[in-house]
């Protein structure tokens, strides 16, 4: 059965940093992202990557954070940097099998106070 596990949530300061990884298990991924959701606001793609290393970035976070993976171990981690209190949101690990099949982490909380 498919399984998704983040890690590396927490409190950080602004201008700070966290990894954020995530441990996927029971398939193969075409495609590995995070998605954010702020109270009150709709989920929204922060980054994305193929198993190729083909890269998508939300706008709001480009040049600070780096997602990448490693396909032998299933894993994606998230690399944010310089973090903003507008960052502030549930992270959510995804993955796509390869027919197209998404599947979702818990989620993990990131606040980032000013």
């Amino acid at each position: 059965q498919v399984q998704l596990v983040e890690s590396g949530g927490g409190l950080v300061q602004a201008g700070g940093s966290l990894r954020l990884s995530c441990a996927a298990s029971g398939s193969i991924f075409a495609t590995m992202g995070w998605y954010r959701q702020a109270p009150g606001k709709q989920r929204e793609l922060v980054a994305s990557i193929t198993r190729g290393g083909a890269t998508n970035y939300a706008d709001s976070v480009k040049g600070r954070f780096t997602i990448s993976r490693d396909n032998a171990k299933n894993t994606v981690n998230l690399q944010m940097n310089n973090l903003e209190p507008e960052d502030t949101a549930v992270y959510y690990c995804s993955a796509a099998n390869l027919v197209n099949r998404i599947y979702w982490g818990q989620g993990t909380q990131v606040t980032v106070s000013s």
